[in-house]
């Protein structure tokens, strides 16, 4: 695009971010990749406002209001979610996104950029789609600046990793090394709004590292955080949370892909809660191995009530198909091990997948059945994301074309399966309330 000549040279820009998600899927998530952005593009001198849609009764009306206050001079919007990733009737989320940038085109000449982890799956796809000018793939603190930094000096974006100009063709991957005590934690009140609802339903979003080097079959997280686990110190960790604490918030919901991995960072983490004498509630997602005894007595010890299990399937044959490290007998004694400290548990399984047959069914449904678990949400057929070997191995079965972008929802279920699958787990789920499906 042209870029306004108003905007050319400005140090100090006005930027409005926009969080497009209005999905409550499982519960109300609050936007906490864009507060982080907020909160660097605030260190580097900009002066930011921001939009959060979940609750919007008039986009329209919202996005318009909020150009008019702010006057923009970049509009950032955050796509958490391409689709809900449900195979029967899939939603794709991207219509509403394209909306929400020919509102912001309609009140303002100012650069539109794309920014969070569901555009960062799909960089260029999503800047096609949806008609913004730029695109950050990956991690946007550094990024996002840096962005800004090209467009008042009228460099080019690509000299910044991560950034995609629409219609360019380029790839420009994003780096993944940084030190995340380099970017500044967002603040309640300033950066994320403490809303209005009952406590007890609104569990806080936090981060305390990024990265997974798990190697899933089907897993995205790659392409948004990279593969190096990096971590925060817990000293300013426990002293950000202290602020949000302060601010009547007792629920806190990790949102690291794996808490705890590596078992060392996650029992100091533990303990600088304790001794913070934080007095809070949360919840985390776990690998569902390597959970020793001192390991979860830490973990309870500092308020952890429950955590996501996902444990995939009961069948060591599909479990090392899907690129699992670890067993059924490892995820069994993990389990009982957060279960003797008082722990919950939500499972999750992931059914259809390569390899998968009758008796792998059985055998993981019988497996569950063993298992202390809360609830057990399951899940028949597995979104299919690019560059993964999932899709390398969709390819090879013939279930996937080599022209297929995968922007629209793509599900693996095994043939061999499909056909019979989801009425036998219809029949299973009706006489286990427990279980979500």
């Amino acid at each position: 695009m042209t870029i306004p000549l108003a905007i050319c040279n400005k140090r100090n820009m006005k930027v409005l971010l926009i969080s497009a998600n209005t999905e409550t899927i499982n519960m109300p998530v609050l936007p906490l990749g864009m507060a982080s952005v907020a909160a660097a593009a605030e260190q580097g001198g900009h002066n930011v406002s921001m939009l959060n849609l979940l609750e919007s009764q008039d986009i329209s009306a919202d996005i318009r209001d909020a150009i008019q206050q702010g006057q923009p001079d970049i509009v950032g919007i955050s796509v958490r979610n391409i689709d809900d990733q449900s195979m029967d009737a899939p939603r794709f989320f991207l219509d509403p996104v394209r909306q929400i940038v020919h509102e912001c085109r309609i009140n303002t000449g100012a650069p539109v950029i794309l920014g969070g982890a569901g555009y960062s799956i799909f960089p260029r796809e999503v800047l096609e789609y949806t008609g913004a000018d730029y695109g950050i793939q990956g991690e946007g603190e550094d990024a996002f600046c840096g962005l800004l930094e090209c467009i008042a000096a009228r460099r080019d974006p690509a000299t910044v990793a991560g950034v995609h100009t629409r219609g360019s063709g380029r790839d420009n991957p994003p780096r993944s090394d940084g030190h995340l005590d380099a970017f500044p934690l967002p603040l309640p009140s300033v950066h994320i709004d403490i809303p209005m609802h009952p406590e007890e339903a609104l569990w806080f979003p936090y981060q305390t590292r990024r990265g997974c080097p798990m190697e899933c079959s089907y897993c995205s997280t790659p392409m948004i955080e990279g593969t190096r686990l990096r971590f925060r110190k817990t000293d300013g960790i426990v002293d950000n949370i202290r602020r949000f604490v302060e601010k009547g918030v007792r629920h806190f919901y990790f949102v690291d892909n794996i808490f705890n991995i590596p078992e060392s960072y996650a029992k100091d983490l533990c303990n600088a809660i304790i001794d913070a004498n934080l007095s809070i509630r949360w919840r985390c997602i776990v690998y569902p191995t390597r959970i020793s005894d001192s390991l979860a007595a830490a973990m309870a010890r500092a308020g952890c009530e429950q955590v996501a299990f996902g444990y995939e399937s009961g069948s060591s044959a599909v479990l090392s198909r899907l690129g699992k490290k670890f067993s059924p007998d490892e995820v069994a004694l993990a389990s009982q091990t957060l279960r003797r400290h008082g722990i919950g548990q939500m499972g999750f399984l992931l059914l259809g997948g390569p390899g998968e047959t009758y008796e792998t069914v059985k055998e993981t449904l019988a497996f569950s059945d063993s298992l202390p678990l809360d609830a057990l949400k399951i899940t028949t057929g597995i979104r299919i994301y690019p560059r993964t070997p999932l899709a390398y191995e969709a390819l090879r079965e013939g279930l996937l074309a080599e022209t297929d972008n995968l922007l629209r929802p793509r599900f693996y279920l095994r043939p061999e399966v499909a056909e019979w699958l989801p009425a036998y787990m219809e029949d299973w789920v009706s006489e286990r309330p427990h279980c979500i499906f």
